[in-house]
């Protein structure tokens, strides 16, 4: 597998235009390859921002969460978890970081960003297959440091399925899905950075595992990818917590 960064202009709030800012910043793609984008960059071309004068992030925390769990006095951090998207994350995915004076949220539709991108880099390169996800970066309970992670994909499969397939000892695989789609993700952001790098673009290649197709994810497979909390290996935790209801961008 090969990731490639791809250093850019810099991308200011007031930036718009998403397909421009692809057109001039993208090299020649090849065939079966993934191009990887980050989150913030989608939203901010597609004017997903908030000027952070006279705006409480509290209360735009809970305008954008489906479902948030406020902090507690004692949270040394002072973070709201939340749910957006389907996605454990936090703050809603708001960000504060390289914003000048802006707070930038999740892109508004990923999964329909990632479709367009993939349509748009498709026809303007000639290609037969392409993939496309769109990163951000998140953190894991127990575990110190960042590391990336999908927010939408389009293009390939994202889980590949060995229910039903056998160990190296003949033992049938009765849970394990591998999840490419999150893995391409961390590789890219791996590469991207998380400070001042002004590497928001990533081409993965040399990628013969990545099970490629010629339309967008169908809504079952979207659905494969979420597991309900109640379903989840963390069920115990998640569910005990007292979730309260955000606005979910309305």
């Amino acid at each position: 597998m090969k990731v490639t960064g791809i250093k850019t202009k810099k991308v200011l709030p007031t930036d718009r235009g998403l397909a421009q800012f692809l057109d001039a910043s993208l090299p020649r793609i090849k065939e079966r390859s993934v191009v990887a984008l980050t989150s913030k960059v989608v939203a901010i071309l597609e004017g997903a921002v908030v000027s952070t004068t006279g705006m409480n992030k509290k209360k735009l925390i809970a305008r954008e969460a489906d479902l948030l769990l406020p902090p507690r006095p004692r949270s040394k951090f002072n973070i709201t978890l939340t749910v957006k998207h389907g996605i454990l994350a936090a703050t809603a995915g708001i960000d504060e970081s390289n914003g000048e004076g802006y707070y930038i949220l999740w892109p508004r539709d990923p999964q329909k960003t990632a479709n367009a991108i993939r349509k748009h880099l498709m026809k303007k390169f000639r290609l037969r297959e392409l993939g496309v996800i769109v990163t951000d970066s998140a953190s894991r309970p127990m575990r110190r440091g960042t590391f990336g992670i999908a927010i939408a994909h389009s293009g390939f499969r994202g889980l590949k399925d060995y229910i039903g397939s056998k160990d190296l000892y003949g033992r049938k695989l009765k849970m394990t899905k591998a999840n490419h789609m999150e893995a391409l993700a961390s590789a890219a952001v791996l590469i991207m950075g998380e400070g001042a790098e002004r590497i928001p673009l990533a081409v993965i290649e040399d990628i013969p595992f990545v099970q490629f197709r010629k339309g967008n994810p169908s809504r079952a497979e979207l659905a494969d990818l979420r597991v309900r909390m109640d379903e989840d290996l963390y069920a115990p935790l998640l569910k005990g917590a007292k979730w309260q209801k955000g606005r979910g961008g309305r």
